[in-house]
């Protein structure tokens, strides 16, 4: 299989250590760790929201550690999605047109492939008829629940067509139903083809992901492949 992401010595400030590992396109890989780990910022430093003190971050054959800010937000946008416990919805849109959001500023950058607004519409519809929300498009987001809004997070992350789907405890702000549900939903991604890198301190969520790193102190202490 092809190595998508590969991160190589990677250091930042004394929280991460000479990290290094890589993640196949097409896995579901968790990082797992207590709080105050290094997981988080291990997450903000290889998707090139932050940079890191030293070491490489490799995607899809483009080394983005150093890359100026601008190409480094084009990248993200492109070619990563983004799903975080805090949801960062925004309260005066409705819930198609914060699904909308990224796939609208993707077509305003140079060289970018444009989709017409009804294909933005279609590509949006289309993804919220796939997790189970069409019939919410015109809410507004304190008219959903909150598993409902994470999903909605889901299909603004992919909406792009990203290369890689970065989760940070996507199930952190649900209850357990909710929670189980996303998961779910993330496993079947998966099984479609989606690369997905997910933290978590929760062995149950981490249990849904095909390989698990273990990171302590900035450091991954072992790798450890799921059963199932």
């Amino acid at each position: 299989m092809k190595k998508l992401l590969e991160v190589k010595n990677l250091c930042k400030d004394g929280i991460l250590h000479r990290v290094s590992f890589a993640v196949e396109a097409g896995e579901m890989v968790a990082v797992m760790g207590p709080s105050g780990s290094g997981k988080s910022t291990l997450l903000y430093n290889i998707a090139g929201l932050d940079q890191p003190t030293a070491g490489e971050v490799w995607l899809d054959g483009t080394e983005i550690a150093g890359l100026p800010e601008d190409e480094k937000a084009a990248l993200r946008l492109h070619r990563m999605g983004f799903v975080f416990q805090q949801m960062n919805m925004l309260s005066n849109l409705n819930l198609i047109d914060n699904i909308l959001l990224p796939a609208v500023q993707a077509q305003k950058g140079k060289g970018t492939k444009s989709r017409s607004k009804d294909v933005l519409i279609r590509d949006a519809k289309n993804w919220m008829k796939k997790l189970s929300i069409e019939e919410l498009a015109e809410r507004d987001i304190t008219q959903v629940s909150g598993g409902q809004l994470q999903r909605a997070c889901i299909c603004r992350s992919m909406i792009n067509a990203p290369k890689i789907l970065f989760a940070d405890e996507p199930t952190g702000a649900l209850d357990s139903k909710s929670g189980a549900q996303i998961m779910d939903l993330f496993r079947k991604l998966n099984e479609e083809g989606v690369t997905i890198v997910m933290i978590t301190h929760d062995e149950k969520i981490a249990a849904h992901a095909k390989r698990t790193l273990r990171i302590v102190d900035g450091e991954i202490l072992k790798e450890k492949e799921d059963a199932s």
